[in-house]
């Protein structure tokens, strides 16, 4: 591991950043309060550029052609954001890049012993919606000053971790270089936050957690179920809070405040005290998923198992909690 893999990317999201900040660009592109969102004040959604252009870069250098081209992707996700971001896109426009980045990423991906035979087409088609999936859940849980940075930070940095582990230099720099740029966003976005992710960052961010995901589990680096079980707190609100959604026949696509720690704001929390706790939480996860890494199936399956229980207790609770504060 080199030293520039972890401070190149953080220092050149810092000066980005900085740069952007100062820039007329601020004033263009900011998010303003509205009834959906947790903030009370005008703040530049422009982290998520500072935050690509740290990484990426090392991800074209370093990586292997699979890494390179997941980055491409990635890039493609981060410039069509971007205008999203200065004049909102309809979903119409949106989701199909989303899915086609996904299939891109699970074709570059692909085993390439394995035909196209049914089960091998179930599975691309899982992996499709999967890393699609995570794509906008990623950018739906960055609604709170410091959440989807230290996920970022965290979960990165946990693939970083089981890539070395695994002996995959290459995965384990780009996964660094993701988790070094996050580093350098949180410095700006640390509550409380001087300036928001916006989709330019979510968006791509997610993508790769999905297809570096993929990647890694294809190339034996860690088991299908690694990056699932460390990026789960985002993974378990995001979906719940949809199934939920759905099953109310709410509009599901349309923007809102029910995820769990958005509740968790509304009923009084302060951003500073749900970063503090979400990040005890992703760091929790990351690290009895990386010990996991190794052990007995019987093992791995006990904690997977722990945890989902876990989370049950942590939604019944929150659940609980909004409805005592209802009216």
């Amino acid at each position: 591991m080199s030293a520039a893999v972890v401070v190149v990317p953080a220092v050149v999201a810092i000066a980005v950043i900085a740069l952007l900040r100062a820039s007329p660009l601020a004033a263009r592109i900011v998010d303003r309060p509205g009834e959906r969102s947790l903030h009370e004040v005008a703040t530049p959604r422009l982290g998520g550029i500072g935050l690509m252009v740290g990484a990426l870069p090392l991800l074209f250098l370093g990586g292997t052609q699979e890494i390179r081209l997941i980055a491409g992707a990635a890039l493609f996700l981060a410039l069509v954001s971007l205008v999203d971001d200065v004049k909102s896109l309809p979903v119409a426009v949106r989701l199909p890049c989303h899915l086609a980045a996904a299939a891109w990423a699970v074709g570059v991906a692909w085993p390439g012993a394995q035909g196209p035979d049914a089960l091998a087409i179930a599975i691309a088609v899982v992996a499709v919606l999967g890393i699609a999936w995570m794509t906008n859940l990623f950018n739906f849980m960055d609604g709170a000053d410091g959440l989807a940075g230290g996920m970022a930070l965290i979960g990165f940095g946990a693939l970083a971790f089981a890539a070395f582990r695994g002996g995959d230099a290459a995965l384990a720099n780009a996964s660094l270089a993701l988790a070094a740029a996050a580093a350098g966003f949180l410095v700006f976005n640390f509550p409380p936050a001087r300036v928001f992710m916006g989709d330019a960052g979510s968006v791509p961010l997610g993508f790769l957690v999905g297809a570096l995901g993929w990647l890694g589990a294809v190339r034996g680096a860690w088991p299908g179920w690694y990056p699932l079980l460390v990026f789960s707190p985002f993974i378990v609100d995001a979906t719940v809070t949809l199934a939920r959604r759905v099953a109310r026949s709410e509009p599901f696509l349309q923007a809102h405040r029910a995820h769990y720690y958005q509740r968790l704001v509304l009923g009084g929390w302060s951003h500073r005290r749900l970063a503090v706790a979400a990040w005890s939480l992703m760091a929790a996860v990351a690290a009895s998923a990386f010990l996991a890494l190794g052990q007995r199936r019987v093992v791995q399956g006990a904690i997977i198992f722990v945890w989902a229980v876990a989370y049950v207790v942590l939604l019944v609770i929150v659940d609980r909690r909004n409805d005592r504060a209802s009216p």
